[in-house]
């Protein structure tokens, strides 16, 4: 829980408080009273009488009634002075700096229990242990350094990580970057990340609170509760970004199946992110860089950002910048025409104004300023201005940076500054930052980070599509299968028609007759595959293009003699570009719906994008145009290319499917065939495991 006393305490007292400003007890007493806490502090030291200017109490029974106590004291110490302050002190909120915990042994688990039982029997609030602590506008309640501008519209940081933390902050403060509040949830045993952004949604005022938030996770514990308050908060104008750590392949178990080996637990973190609307990142600088695009677009939306206009003095890096955008899919238009003509005229001659516009080295501060007049009035193909200017330490750029400054104040279209001379410019960029503005010192980190921010969807509503999917009869199918594992290719169908999954025409049987009658009824070309193994290509079991009912004999005698094999199966030959979708079961985040090329490619090029069941058509188109290799399903070197709208719409049924079939552990349909006209699902199963 939080409550006011964490957030806006009267009175704090510090537990382990000390002289030592090199250690975490006189480190925090600094900067509580470095940032100028309003309330009373006191300190709790048995060896001093006094701190930093402050008498000193020798032992909590001394205390007067005190609202928040920051612990810095042996671990096994914390657990009877928790339950002294909060049963005689009044004590309503708890930060506890010490480790020791159930970070580190199972001894240390049970202390960490009985602090939790405490705050929790007198309605406490409990930050970590092994933390930090938190840094508000009311209190520094932190042990570490820099401490950044603190702004009621600067960002609120939430991190599992203490250390990872105070880099994120290094990183934050150079690029001047400003803060809200930085909060350090350490083993998190009663608050944790997703309950702060419960607060801070439950809580939300427009105009009182940041718009953005910044998040470096190592463990999801409850994805629902994740999902629902952030994708809440964007909703409410609000911008995330998330880096999630801990997500590697190596971490996910070894499967059966295709689907199984791809969806490892970062997927389930793909997933989660795509459905909030989180932009996601991928390390300290990332996650920066897209805070401070957040902080230049203000009330701006995000995915009007699609054109850019460059403007520089420095040719190379603007060839840099255009490269990189290009790269990520955004647009640096070439500018021409009239506007374009003129501009040049007003310019020295040899600039450029192509896009990028280069107003030479020699280039004024009033020359930067009519280029960006140009961009923001004249070009309507231009979304976005990005400046890019340093100097080579033979003038200095205090009335450049002045004319940014003026031009980012007036301007509608957002101005994104690269300043990348921090050492020979630092009094000027720093002159810069303190007007509050951020600084992006380098260009293809931002045209990355961009990336990231314009191709993250906004959030899937939470409504699930049931049109033409029949759940009771999926729940009676799924009721009525007794053992675990695979299931019969009779069940897949099933299930299929039932989710209104097209399949190819087909016929599993033990009898040749049978299926040489069904091939002529259909006509060949046909397709035979073996029953029972999972991987059929690898044992010899699957056989294409057959012609004539002599091979198609030839062919299910010798599958029958395949190990495992139970049946033979007989499908229509068609043809079309192979594409792929599965699904995996994952614990606390449900379904894992996957899609990408088919075939053997699947595995070879690891190509598929991952969303989170039930999904909406929104979040389905977004994973295919965001595959790899997207240019292949939309046709290519005269190729047409694959029904995205049928694609699509299997890929949301498929997910609303397994929303009512968690019994469903894994899937695969590999391949499905698809054309302009058609997706038709070939080859598929599905493992059950029930409880």
């Amino acid at each position: 829980m939080i409550n006011r006393e964490l957030l806006q305490p009267k009175s704090i007292v510090v537990i382990g408080g000390s002289n030592n400003t090199h250690k975490p007890g006189g480190a925090i007493v600094r900067n509580l009273i470095n940032g100028g806490f309003d309330g009373t502090l006191r300190i709790v030291n048995p060896k001093e009488d006094e701190v930093q200017g402050i008498k000193v109490f020798h032992d909590i029974t001394e205390l007067p009634p005190t609202e928040m106590a920051i612990l810095v004291i042996p671990a096994k110490m914390c657990p009877d002075t928790v339950e002294a302050l909060a049963a005689s002190k009044g004590t309503r909120a708890f930060i506890i700096i010490s480790a020791g915990f159930g970070e580190e042994t199972k001894e240390g688990a049970k202390l960490e229990q009985r602090i939790l039982d405490t705050c929790e029997r007198y309605g406490a609030s409990l930050i970590g242990p092994n933390c930090i602590g938190l840094l508000t506008r009311h209190h520094h309640s932190v042990f570490t350094k820099p401490i950044p501008d603190l702004s009621p519209k600067g960002v609120d940081f939430v991190s599992g990580s203490g250390a990872t933390a105070v880099f994120i902050l290094e990183s934050a403060v150079i690029k001047g970057l400003q803060f809200n509040s930085v909060w350090s949830i350490g083993n998190g045993k009663q608050i944790g990340i997703e309950d702060v952004l419960q607060y801070m949604d439950e809580n939300f005022d427009a105009e009182r609170d940041s718009h953005v938030k910044l998040l470096y996770i190592e463990n999801i514990s409850n994805p629902d509760k994740l999902l629902f308050h952030a994708s809440s908060l964007i909703r409410k104008s609000c911008r995330i970004a998330a880096i999630k750590a801990g997500s590697s392949e190596s971490g996910s178990r070894a499967a059966s199946s295709h689907t199984g080996a791809i969806a490892s637990s970062d997927s389930a973190v793909e997933a989660l992110f795509r459905k909030a609307g989180i932009v996601r990142c991928f390390s300290r600088e990332e996650l920066t860089t897209v805070g401070c695009i957040f902080n230049s677009l203000g009330d701006r939306t995000q995915g009007s950002l699609k054109r850019f206009a460059i403007v520089t003095h420095a040719g190379g890096p603007g060839v840099m910048l255009t490269d990189a955008l290009s790269k990520g899919g955004l647009e640096v238009p070439k500018l021409e025409g009239d506007a374009a003509n003129e501009l040049k005229a007003q310019l020295f001659p040899g600039s450029s104004v192509a896009n990028p516009i280069d107003i030479l080295a020699t280039g004024t501060p009033e020359h930067l300023g009519i280029a960006i007049d140009y961009c923001e009035n004249r070009f309507d193909n231009i979304d976005a201005i990005m400046v890019i200017f340093g100097t080579p330490g033979l003038v200095t750029l205090y009335e450049t940076y002045d004319m940014l400054h003026k031009k980012i104040l007036e301007c509608k279209k957002p101005i994104f500054p690269i300043l990348p001379s921090l050492h020979t410019a630092g009094p000027e960029v720093e002159e810069f930052l303190k007007k509050g503005h951020v600084n992006f010192s380098d260009e293809v980190t931002l045209a990355t980070a961009l990336t990231q921010v314009t191709k993250t969807p906004a959030p899937a509503p939470p409504e699930i599509e049931l049109f033409g999917v029949d759940v009771p009869r999926i729940r009676d199918i799924i009721g009525g299968i007794k053992d675990n594992g695979y299931v019969s290719p009779t069940i897949v169908r099933q299930l299929f028609e039932c989710a209104g999954i097209p399949m190819v025409p087909e016929m599993v049987s033990t009898n040749k007759d049978e299926l040489i009658a069904f091939a002529e009824k259909v006509g060949y070309p046909v397709v035979a595959k073996v029953v029972g193994p999972v991987h059929k290509s690898d044992v010899g079991g699957v056989a294409l293009n057959i012609r004539t009912a002599e091979h198609l004999a030839l062919e299910f005698d010798r599958m029958m003699k395949i190990k495992d094999a139970t049946a033979v199966m007989v499908q229509k030959m068609i043809s079309g570009t192979e594409v792929f979708i599965g699904a995996k079961y994952e614990e606390r985040f449900g379904h894992v719906v996957l899609c990408g090329l088919g075939g053997i490619f699947v595995e070879v090029l690891k190509d598929v994008s991952s969303g989170l069941a039930p999904l909406s058509y929104n979040e389905a188109y977004s994973m295919i145009h965001s595959l790899r290799g997207y240019k292949i399903l939309k046709g290519t070197r005269g190729q047409k290319g694959i029904n995205e709208q049928k694609y699509a719409e299997i890929i949301v049924r498929l997910s609303t499917l397994l929303r009512f079939a968690r019994e469903i552990k894994e899937m695969d349909i590999n391949p499905l065939l698809a054309d302009e006209n058609n997706v038709v699902a070939v080859d598929a199963r599905i493992r059950i495991e029930k409880d």
